[in-house]
């Protein structure tokens, strides 16, 4: 099994930056593909980005390009993200994810391991 743990979220005004962090336990392997969704009120849980901790460049939605910016943290195997420039859309549950395979995290039902989320609040 694969334990993840997201830590920091909050909330911020809207133009703020926040950072969100996810560790990984357990049967981690360093062939996982990190990714942090979204789950807004009323709203479909987002995929936001997702990168592979191998090697490659990250895949960033729309939505978040240019704002966000995701780390690798190799000691833990594990994500940062960084948010700057937040909106109130930027409103929601964060999840960390990690999927076997870089495919899985676009898969609709979602890559394999969960975190617990972590509430992000951006208030105008």
């Amino acid at each position: 099994q694969v334990h993840l743990v997201e830590s920091g979220g909050g909330e911020v005004q809207a133009g703020g930056s926040l950072r969100v962090s996810c560790s990984a336990s357990g049967r981690t392997s360093r062939t996982f593909t990190m990714a942090w969704f979204r789950q807004a009120p009323g709203k479909e849980r987002e995929l936001l980005t997702a990168v592979a901790l191998s090697a490659g460049s990250p895949y960033y939605a729309d939505s978040v390009s240019g704002r966000f910016t995701v780390f690798r943290d190799n000691a833990k195997n594990g994500v940062r993200l960084q948010m700057n420039s937040l909106k109130p859309e930027d409103t929601g549950v964060y999840y960390c994810a990690a999927g076997e395979t870089y495919g899985s995290v676009f898969d609709p039902r979602g890559p394999e391991y969960w975190g617990q989320g972590t509430q992000v609040t951006v208030s105008s």
